[in-house]
């Protein structure tokens, strides 16, 4: 995910951090004929909190400002036991990224293995463009052949008679192999810098 930031106090000191929450308590399922994400039963027992603290944090307004902020090095996994400070989700789950702006006097209690902090002089965005469900195998046959047809060291597993005109039209059905940029407005900011 990438985001782009404006409405910053350029001198006051920011970190920037990402949390991934359930969207429900749901557990899900792909059904194959009908293509459709179905209701499997309750969720999983929740996993410990963890945030992803931007590495380019602690920065200036106006760093965070001139740049797109990217979330590329943010590592999943669904072992628990995880110690390597990846975000720990559930499989066959739905959720969602939020996108933190913590301003330095605020971050005394910011850590990755608690829950963000609120109060003022933090803002949390979410978009509801970005909510997924987790997976440990590819649910549609069309990504599962998108991603062998991508990768350089797939070639065991790619059919050498394949039409590849298909290839071009799966990828414009999922554009995503790079995401637009999302622009974070900051109206609340001004109030922010008003409380100093």
């Amino acid at each position: 995910m990438r985001v782009k930031i404006t409405g910053l106090d350029p001198h006051q000191q920011y970190y920037i951090a990402m949390d991934i929450v359930p969207v429900d308590n749901k557990r899900y399922r792909y059904v194959y004929h009908s293509s459709k994400w179905m209701v499997a039963g309750n969720a999983d027992s929740p996993v410990p909190p963890r945030v992803y603290i931007h590495p380019d944090s602690l920065a200036s307004g106006d760093t965070w400002m001139r740049q797109v902020v990217s979330f590329d090095k943010l590592k999943l996994t669904n072992n628990e036991l995880d110690d390597q400070g990846h975000i720990i989700l559930h499989s066959m789950h739905k959720y969602q990224p939020r996108v933190h702006v913590i301003r330095k006097d605020f971050s005394s209690d910011l850590s990755p293995t608690k829950p963000v902090p609120s109060g003022d002089g933090v803002k949390t965005f979410n978009f509801p463009e970005t909510v997924f469900t987790t997976v440990t195998a590819y649910q549609n046959q069309q990504i599962t052949r998108l991603k062998i047809d991508r990768n350089p060291f797939a070639k065991g597993f790619r059919d050498s008679g394949r039409n590849r005109t298909g290839l071009e039209a799966i990828m414009e059905t999922y554009a995503f192999w790079r995401p637009p940029v999302r622009t974070l407005t900051f109206e609340d900011f001004t109030t922010m810098q008003k409380q100093q």
